[in-house]
């Protein structure tokens, strides 16, 4: 008795190889866009941080912080892009907010919506 067991081979073909790879081709590409936003993003945060702890006031604390993004590449926002109010410490919270646009293909794009702020978390004011 010759009895095959009917096993069903399971595989990946030449055509759906191609739309795999196609599909992280474009994960890849849109990551390699994107990163860079999100490296710049976190440098702003870093500076504002920073800037903040420099000025007494808020035309020191723009002035530092168009100083430093001078230094570190940041071109997204300027110092006069800072919304800086007086906190109940008397000192200075610094925040901002700015939208990246990616170009996709064609007419597609992505926009990215960035914001932050040195307020710590009860003290965090919506930014408009």
């Amino acid at each position: 008795m010759n009895l095959m067991s009917s096993k069903k081979q399971g595989g990946l073909t030449l055509i759906g190889l191609i739309f795999l790879l196609a599909i992280f081709g474009l994960i890849g590409l849109l990551g390699l866009k994107v990163v860079p936003t999100v490296i710049e993003f976190q440098s702003i945060k870093k500076t504002i941080a920073a800037a903040r702890q420099d000025g007494s006031s808020p035309v020191e604390i723009q002035k530092s912080f168009d100083k430093r993004a001078n230094v570190a590449y940041i071109d997204a926002i300027s110092g006069k892009d800072l919304t800086i109010v007086r906190n109940s410490d008397n000192g200075f919270d610094v925040s901002f907010a700015y939208d990246k646009k990616i170009p996709l293909v064609g007419p597609a794009s992505l926009l990215l919506e960035y914001e932050g702020t040195t307020a710590t978390s009860t003290q965090k004011k919506t930014i408009e």
